[in-house]
């Protein structure tokens, strides 16, 4: 102390002698670490000398002269760092948004009186808007502020000015100066709802930098807490709270997510420290820790820095500074990138930037934090699902390091804070009319609404919530609430369960049991790296994820497996989140396992504490909705559509305007089909009828033999294709079936060359040597099959095959008719290019319907139409729709075509393709709108403008595709 204030002196009567340079500056720096004596006097000498070099050195503007920002490297990427200015109580000049290529301002506030007018009448399009340029975090802080919850005071920094801060063309990674002296200027509005100061040693502000994207990406962006914390904010914090135990915790808190998220420290390196000291202190919690033991943590974790050359900034601007470009790039991060893949999240402009006051649940036994549904996630009930921590912060929850407590036991703890936060959950489901995801913090007994958002859900959860929200508490009208399911919901609830919980078999291979974080039944083999998962799903081998704790980087392994199982974490870990969302079941917090990565084992205390090891590669079972863990391969029973599922089901059957029919082929498929709701079958291909050993020998014969045998193998064929179209109709009673003649190429049903036995076999039935026959395979096969001698180009060459089926097909409809069945058949021609092949096979199809009408004494209904998968068709749509009944997208083909891809060779080069961003997806899956999708739209617009009641459908995997 004597040192500085002598320093001081010196300073104040050598000021104008003093050629003050960057090797002076340092030293002050060393010296006032708390920066603001530092500040005065580095402000002194350039009033007073008006010397530019001096105010860069100190990162001081002058007013009426320019200068360069002082760049500082940090861990090899460079950050524009600016020191708060002389200027600071003045509000800094209207930006020129043009000139730093933005639309609107880039800071919005919210909190402490931040008011804007009524939003009861706000349109669900203003609300995105909102979303889309303050991020779903920003946007709802400013609402919850608006209807009154206590929010504390921050700001937002817009999605705009990360989609500048990314691009190399526009800011380059380094905030404008006139941007962040806005940003500065808005610190001062949390100073005064505060009544502290950001950076001071005395009564200092602590501020919380946390990423927000229009649409929530749980876990996968960054977030800094306890920011501005320095050694003399420390002390200061100490002696303002008397507690020095939460200001050292506080402390060696910021210290690693700092070093984690800003400086990419490895947190092990952290974790090893803090786990040392435990040791030492013979202890096993966290919160066990004196404050004596906090400061020598955070001792250590500064030596962290040291031994990665890095050195922890004392300034806290140059923190803010760091920790908002941090979060910027965190947008365009591995796992955040990878996540927005697997969601198929496009054209957001960036993540916001939300600067918020913070509100500490460190602070003792009347203090803590939580995260919280407003219904439980996994079933949909009405009743609170969360959990929270004494004396913790938020990221003790959701990373998973403690065990949290259940929420139902906060009302014992702190009933009042309880009450006040139930009725805060009611009032938001209420102005969202949705599930919410909230969090919260109590800093001494008075609650704080950090978050809230729409909840991420399974499957049954979701239309739960969605009757509920209807029937039970009229919050919704049918049609929001079924806006509120997603297809991939759907999906879940189509998917396996275990079909006897309650057997014995069932119940002695269970081996433990954790939280059930994410329901459904997951079978698979264990796997404990992200790389095994992806190795396995390469080779088509299901993997169960088995790790001590998820973390955001686990994203690919947590998508590619069945299902995940940790050791720590709770029902809001981040594993419990993320899986939800995807539909994997997960069990969390299993305690009586433990995983060795190193060594890809698994062990498992059991009841009588007793050990059970497991290796990767075996089979394990997981029970997502009891948090069961089940050693082998468990059995798996399918789902019923029943209870909440059919009565949603009936809803969309009241509202939807297109049909939904089923891909069948059997009776036994169209059985499933009708039993599922569909409306028909639209897609019965008729040559997967033919491949039972009995029907598939009759087709060779029919391909190899000659004409006689030919003609046998055909009659055989008509007995087998009829029995099938007749099952058929009796389970579609009443409703259409599309039947497509045949289509793929016939050396498909040819035996291999290398398959003797089917060889002799079949040259015995034929007459001929295995020799004879292998020449007759070979002349057979084609250069080009899928653009070769397929479709109707076969029914031209080989007419005698069209007749049998259609024969079959009128027969079998007319033997429903007898039999009280109404049969609507609908013949479908395939691989139509020109009108005049569909105008050939119609003629062919109709003269053997009008010979089967007259040997019978009777006639029945029935249309022909054709599938549009050559992009001649499409263009040549209104000429075809004079003479066709109806069209179907055979959108496989049509892509294939279109793209001139091979849909059987894609794998070899559109992996790549994805990865460089030629294509956004692959269009086998989803939908080419570009390309593929005009011709679909022209073929509409073309086919219907000379009939207007043409009926169109889509019968590719794109029909079965949401996003298509």
């Amino acid at each position: 102390k004597l040192l500085k204030s002598k320093i001081c002196n010196i300073f104040c009567d050598l000021h104008s002698r003093l050629y003050c340079n960057l090797k002076v500056v340092n030293i002050l720096k060393m010296m006032f670490p708390s920066t603001s004596l530092l500040f005065f006097l580095g402000a002194y000498l350039v009033v007073l000398d008006k010397n530019v070099e001096t105010a860069d050195a100190f990162g001081i503007r002058v007013p009426g002269t320019t200068h360069s920002r002082a760049n500082i490297k940090t861990n090899s990427f460079a950050l524009n760092v600016a020191s708060k200015s002389v200027d600071d109580a003045t509000a800094p000049a209207q930006l020129n948004l043009e000139e730093f290529g933005l639309q609107y301002s880039p800071i919005s506030l919210f909190g402490a009186g931040q008011t804007r007018e009524d939003t009861s009448s706000t349109t669900a399009a203003e609300k995105a808007e909102d979303k889309k340029l303050l991020g779903g975090k920003g946007a709802n802080l400013a609402e919850m502020s608006h209807i009154g919850l206590s929010v504390p005071p921050g700001f937002t920094i817009t999605t705009e000015c990360c989609k500048q801060f990314c691009s190399t063309n526009d800011w380059n990674q380094k905030i404008p100066t006139d941007v962040w002296n806005q940003v500065i200027s808005s610190i001062t509005t949390i100073e005064d709802a505060m009544g502290s100061s950001f950076g001071s040693p005395t009564n200092p502000l602590l501020l919380s930098v946390r990423s927000g994207a229009a649409i929530s990406m749980p876990g996968m962006m960054d977030t800094v807490l306890n920011l501005g914390m320095n050694d003399a904010v420390c002390a200061g914090l100490a002696a303002k709270t008397s507690n020095t135990r939460f200001a050292n915790d506080s402390y060696r808190r910021f210290l690693e997510m700092f070093g984690n998220v800003v400086l990419d420290i490895p947190r092990s390196l952290f974790e090893d420290e803090i786990d040392d000291v435990k040791y030492e202190k013979g202890i096993m919690e966290d919160s066990e820790l004196s404050a004596d033991d906090l400061m020598e943590v955070a001792t250590r974790f500064k030596k962290v820095y040291q031994r990665r050359d890095l050195v922890f900034p004392q300034d806290v601007m140059v923190q803010l500074e760091l920790a908002v470009g941090a979060v910027f790039r965190g947008w365009m991060g591995a796992r955040a990138v990878k996540y927005r893949q697997v969601e198929h999240i496009r054209n957001l402009m960036g993540t916001a930037v939300n600067v918020q006051a913070m509100v500490f649940g460190n602070m003792g036994e009347s203090s803590g934090t939580g995260v919280c549904f407003t219904r439980d996630p996994n079933t949909g009930e009405n009743t609170l699902f969360g959990e929270f921590l004494i004396d913790a912060q938020g990221e003790d929850v959701v990373a998973g390091v403690r065990t949290p407590k259940p929420i139902s036991e906060l009302k014992t703890l702190m009933p009042e804070v309880y009450d006040e936060f139930e009725g805060n959950c009611d009032i938001l489901e209420h102005h969202y009319g949705d599930m919410q995801d909230v969090e919260f913090t109590i800093q001494e007994g008075k609650l704080y609404m950090l978050q809230t958002r729409n909840g991420k859900r399974g499957g049954e959860a979701a239309v739960k919530i969605a009757v509920d929200l209807v029937v039970e508490d009229n919050i919704l009208g049918k049609v929001e609430a079924i806006g509120k399911v997603l297809p991939e919901h759907l999906d879940q609830l189509l998917h396996p369960r275990f079909p006897d919980v309650e057997g014995v078999e069932y119940g002695d291979a269970v081996v433990t049991k954790g939280l059930p974080a994410s329901p459904g039944a997951a079978v698979g083999r264990l796997a404990f790296t992200n790389e095994k998962v992806v190795e396995n799903e390469k080779n088509g081998i299901p993997s169960i994820l088995v790790r001590d704790e998820t973390s955001p980087d686990d994203i690919e392994g947590m998508y590619g497996s069945e299902g995940i199982l940790t050791a720590r974490g709770g029902m809001t870990s981040h594993a419990a989140v993320v899986a939800r969302g995807w539909g994997r079941p997960c069990i969390c917090g299993c305690t009586t396992i433990n995983v060795d990565e190193a060594s890809g084992q698994l062990t498992v205390t059991l009841a009588d504490n007793s050990q059970k090891v497991y290796h990767e590669g075996d089979f394990m079972s997981l029970n997502g909705n009891t948090g069961e863990v089940l050693e082998g391969e468990q059995l798996v029973a399918p789902p019923a559509i029943t209870g909440n599922l059919k009565a949603f089901m009936k809803w969309v059957d009241d509202i939807r305007t297109v049909d939904v029919l089923a891909n069948a082929d059997t009776p036994a498929d169209a059985k499933e089909a009708r039993k599922n709701g569909a409306s028909g079958i639209g897609l019965c291909r008729t040559e997967h009828m033919f491949f039972l050993p009995e029907r598939i020998s009759q087709v060779r014969q029919l391909i190899l033999g000659d004409e006689d045998q030919a003609t046998a193998a055909l009659q055989e064929l008509l007995k087998y294709q009829r029995a099938d179209f007749e099952g058929i109709f009796k389970e579609m009673d009443g409703l259409p079936v599309t039947i497509r003649l045949l289509d793929p190429p016939l050396h498909e049903f040819l035996p291999s060359l290398e398959d003797d036995a089917i060889l002799s076999s079949l040259a015995n039935q034929l007459g001929s040597t295995v020799e004879q026959l292998k020449e007759q395979v070979k002349t057979s096969e084609e250069v080009n099959p899928m653009l070769g001698l397929r479709g109707c180009r076969l029914g031209i060459t080989r007419p005698s095959i069209i007749e049998m089926q259609t024969r079959a097909v009128i027969e079998a409809t007319l033997n429903a008719i007898d039999a009280g069945i109404d049969a609507k058949p609908d013949i479908m021609v395939p691989l139509v290019g020109k009108v005049e092949e569909f105008r050939d096979q119609a003629a062919l199809i109709r003269s053997t319907a009008d010979k089967v009408f007259e040997e019978r004494g009777k006639s029945c209904d029935f249309k022909v139409g054709t599938m549009i998968e050559i992009p001649r068709a499409a263009l040549t749509a209104h000429k075809i729709a004079e003479e066709a009944d109806f069209f179907s997208f055979g959108s496989n083909d049509l892509t294939q075509m279109t793209f001139g891809y091979s849909r059987d060779d894609v794998g070899s080069f559109v992996p790549s393709y994805l990865e460089k961003g030629i294509l956004l997806d692959d269009p086998f899956v989803t939908i080419d709108t570009e390309g593929v999708g005009q011709l679909i739209k022209m073929t509409v617009e073309k086919g219907r403008s000379v009939n207007p009641d043409l009926k169109i459908g889509v019968c590719g995997e794109h029909g079965g595709d949401p996003r298509s």
